[in-house]
């Protein structure tokens, strides 16, 4: 599988916002909260072309990574891959180039995650550390230094 980084349009809005509804429906589901009006209301009012991108594979846009600057982090604010995507490395192969930005920039890298959604197993495999909790969300920040820990261990 070879990943390529697409630079996001304003004209792409709605096409990553339905990306976004079918990545969290199932998570949103679970937990009783999937409102389609809601999910295209918190991306749009955040939604910044500059830092967002689409994932393609062969081709095709499978997913979309929105990555910002936030003080003292570099915030993973959306990392999103469709469904028919997910489980092929994906997420794995994104979270190396936003490792190697947060490196370059000596970040350590922030994101929020649903409670109960399998995100958060996914992001405590590679490497990232909870450190706020709310009624929704989890947040986790993963130091730059935690790959060399790993590797060191």
């Amino acid at each position: 599988m070879t990943l390529h980084f697409e630079p996001a349009q304003l004209r792409d809005a709605d096409e990553l916002v339905a990306l976004r509804i079918a990545a969290m429906r199932p998570s949103l589901e679970q937990l009783g909260r999937f409102d389609p009006q809601r999910a295209r209301a918190r991306f749009l009012a955040h939604f910044t072309p500059a830092c967002t991108q689409h994932l393609v594979v062969a081709g095709q846009r499978v997913g979309v990574l929105v990555l910002r600057r936030d003080g003292e982090y570099l915030l993973l604010d959306h990392l999103y891959v469709h469904p028919d995507h997910q489980g092929q490395g994906i997420g794995a192969a994104v979270l190396a180039e936003v490792f190697r930005q947060a490196k370059t920039q000596g970040l350590p890298v922030k994101v929020t995650a649903l409670r109960g959604s399998r995100s958060n197993d996914f992001y405590q495999r590679h490497g990232f550390g909870l450190v706020e909790e709310s009624e929704w969300d989890l947040v986790y920040v993963r130091n730059p230094r935690a790959e060399r820990e790993t590797a060191g261990s």
